[in-house]
């Protein structure tokens, strides 16, 4: 949340009567030679009338670009509809921004709970992970006993979680006889796929970042997959398909069975 302090220098009373009409403040995210990189994602109203002569200080909510790195952050005012302020000779307030990654590069995982040598499988899988796990992470994901993640599986749910992304998910690979005909409600997540930013679908199996679990309501498991539904997440999602999970045929639950 960013607090910004207007002065109306001109002869015109400054106000939003409705979201969407009249003035309101706005930002853009600029690199550091001063190229747009992210332009106005969101309006802040004034709140009050803002009379020639006057200062009003307005609350702004600022998104951060998802790649960490140096910005500009400039604000601007825009008549909606109408003009930008800036295009008419108002100067930009801008300053310099680092934005740090997310997350420290600490991934927990939590198993749903299942048959031993299932959850062992599991186990024994993340113990080959080319980034260490912890017991308590920056960031937690959720598997199904008998998951198998690929080795580099930490790796890449990390760098994207330092990327910016708040839930991460992958592909995920089922082995067995005759699967195409037993689960083709998955396949939607079959490998092949590359990295796809604000993903359709549902998050099966993901990984999120500990600040956003609170706002978290965990729909029904697929198959008792995890799954994250990301209608009505809050925060950057991604999709990535190089992020794979094996999972073996008997893991997966029958349709409609409620979680152990």
């Amino acid at each position: 949340m960013a607090r910004v302090q207007l002065e109306n220098a001109g002869t015109v009373r400054w106000h939003s009567p409705a979201r969407g009409q009249g003035v309101h403040v706005a930002y853009h995210w600029l690199d550091p030679q001063r190229n747009p990189i992210v332009w106005s994602p969101a309006y802040a109203p004034l709140g009050d009338v803002v009379q020639p002569g006057a200062r009003a200080d307005v609350v702004v909510p600022v998104r951060a670009p998802t790649q960490p790195g140096g910005y500009r952050l400039a604000f601007d005012m825009v008549d909606s509809g109408r003009l930008w302020f800036s295009d008419v000779g108002n100067e930009r307030l801008e300053v310099d921004v680092r934005v740090e990654p997310r997350i420290e590069r600490e991934l927990a995982v939590h198993i749903a709970p299942g048959p031993a040598d299932l959850v062992d499988q599991t186990r024994r899988a993340l113990d080959l992970q080319e980034e260490p796990l912890v017991e308590h992470g920056s960031a937690t994901a959720f598997l199904l006993a008998g998951c198998l993640p690929a080795v580099d599986w930490s790796t890449r749910i990390l760098s994207a979680h330092q990327e910016g992304w708040a839930a991460v998910g992958g592909s995920i690979e089922v082995k067995g006889a005759g699967l195409r005909r037993r689960v083709p409600e998955l396949d939607l997540w079959r490998p092949g796929f590359g990295r796809a930013p604000n993903w359709a679908g549902p998050l099966l199996c993901p990984s999120l970042a500990n600040e956003v679990l609170h706002v978290v309501t965990w729909p029904e498991p697929l198959r008792g997959l995890p799954r994250l539904d990301t209608t009505s997440f809050p925060e950057p999602w991604l999709c990535d398909g190089r992020i794979r999970l094996v999972v073996p045929a008997r893991a997966l639950r029958p349709s409609g069975r409620p979680p152990a």
